[in-house]
């Protein structure tokens, strides 16, 4: 049996403000496996944005273990949490983050820039890309020349650019309206069956938590709920 892309053990997390300390997630098990399709829900304050970023590695568990394809994060120094994390994972944000100096094309091509990947394969695979999320047309706009919805398109062909084998993505559709929500989710849904990555999301969208695979729920900070959907 192939071993888990991502596995947290014993996962807590706890700001201590001086007054009193904040539990944020108070012993969290999850196994996720590779090709899986997850939306992890829960109301405001339950812990889904912080249990994202421990899974992307953006932030250290106060206790217990997470293992990312294999690998222990919490051993690694930060340059190679760095290292891993632009190989392992693609993340889209729920505000865009893109770049406004850079045109949609130079901003899809970043990461690989930042790796020392630049070039002609490079230029290919971020077209490839911008053309799968329906930008052909717009490679050269500046963001601020692109819609809301155009803005998201260019993010998730991003995340996408060094095909790593997770994609985290938190609100993904929550500043759309339903029409480029419904887009993103269908782009969401291609990219990952033609990309073959693993894809878990936070979201408050029925939409996208209707089609995932699986829908982990958590309260105070505590996984109350792991439904798996019947694929007959």
């Amino acid at each position: 049996m192939n071993s888990p892309i991502l596995s947290l053990r014993g996962v807590t997390k706890s700001i201590d403000t001086g007054a009193h300390r904040v539990d944020i997630l108070r012993g969290v098990d999850l196994e996720i496996a590779r090709g899986e399709f997850i939306a992890i829900m829960g109301v405001s304050g339950s812990g889904k944005s912080t249990l994202l970023g421990l899974l992307a590695g953006l932030d250290s568990p106060t206790s217990g273990s997470i293992r990312l394809d294999g690998t222990e994060t919490s051993r690694l120094s930060e340059d190679q949490l760095a290292d891993l994390r632009g190989r392992k994972i693609g993340f889209v944000f729920q505000s865009y983050h893109l770049i406004p100096t850079l045109t949609a094309e130079e901003n899809v091509l970043l990461p690989a820039e930042l790796a020392g990947e630049s070039g002609a394969e490079a230029t290919e695979r971020a077209r490839f890309l911008l053309d799968t999320v329906g930008l052909k047309d717009r490679r050269d706009h500046y963001p601020v020349q692109l819609s809301g919805g155009e803005q998201q398109r260019v993010a998730l062909a991003r995340a996408f650019m060094r095909k790593p084998p997770v994609l985290l993505a938190d609100e993904p559709t929550g500043n759309l309206d339903s029409t480029n929500g419904r887009q993103v989710l269908e782009l969401l849904l291609t990219l990952n069956r033609q990309e073959g990555a693993t894809l878990v999301l936070v979201t408050h969208d029925r939409d996208l938590s209707d089609n995932a695979g699986r829908i982990i729920t958590l309260k105070d900070g505590l996984i109350v709920g792991d439904e798996r959907k019947s694929t007959t």
